[in-house]
């Protein structure tokens, strides 16, 4: 086995490790299923990680960064403000499409952190780190458009939370990709609403 970073084994595992968990499940897959995945040994698994909370607790922001890179990628000025809010929309949602079993998997692990005593506060910092996520991409639409929210920045990105969580677990579970791309375009009209428009 090469010898390779500790902070890229980290990266290694933690990508096994959401391969493992979108095929198995987060309760089926153990240390030994993640380093079998990894092509890693379990020695390697305990050097990197002091427990499966710390393992989780990587998966998760893994994962939110799957998904908010893009956005963040995909704010860029357009013809009208709508257009730039609707293409960062997109662009979470084109991830969601793309990797339906990876936010599948987010769920599963909200459920598991609620459900494993000590756990719980997993949960918690995965919906707040969906927020602050948010919070960023508001910032940084923002900066490009010259928009001023009317509400407090924290609040609409909960709002953004609330409703890209409630979209996508609507269509994990009916498959509606029309109906979602409507309440795409009724959720960017909703985010002009609460925002100032530069003149």
């Amino acid at each position: 086995m090469a010898r390779m970073p500790s902070a890229e084994r980290r990266v290694q595992l933690v990508e096994a490790a959401i391969r493992a968990m979108t095929r198995d499940g987060v309760a089926k897959t153990t240390t030994r299923s993640i380093c079998a995945e990894a092509g890693v040994s379990l020695s390697v698994f305990h050097y990197c990680f002091d427990s499966k909370q710390a393992l989780l607790e990587a998966v998760i922001e893994t994962i939110t960064e799957h998904s908010v890179s893009r956005v963040r990628e995909a704010v860029e000025p357009r013809p009208s403000l709508r257009e730039t809010v609707r293409g960062a929309l997109q662009a979470y949602w084109d991830h969601v499409v793309a990797n339906p079993g990876e936010h599948m998997l987010t769920y599963e692990l909200t459920q598991y952190a609620l459900r494993q005593p000590g756990f719980e506060q997993l949960a918690r910092r995965q919906y707040e780190q969906y927020t602050a996520s948010n919070t960023a991409v508001i910032r940084q639409l923002a900066e490009v458009t010259g928009f001023e929210p009317r509400v407090p920045i924290e609040v609409l990105a909960r709002y953004l939370t609330v409703m890209t969580d409630g979209l996508t677990l609507n269509f994990l579970v009916l498959g509606d990709e029309e109906g979602a791309a409507e309440v795409l375009d009724t959720t960017a009209d909703h985010v002009l609403a609460l925002v100032r428009v530069p003149e």
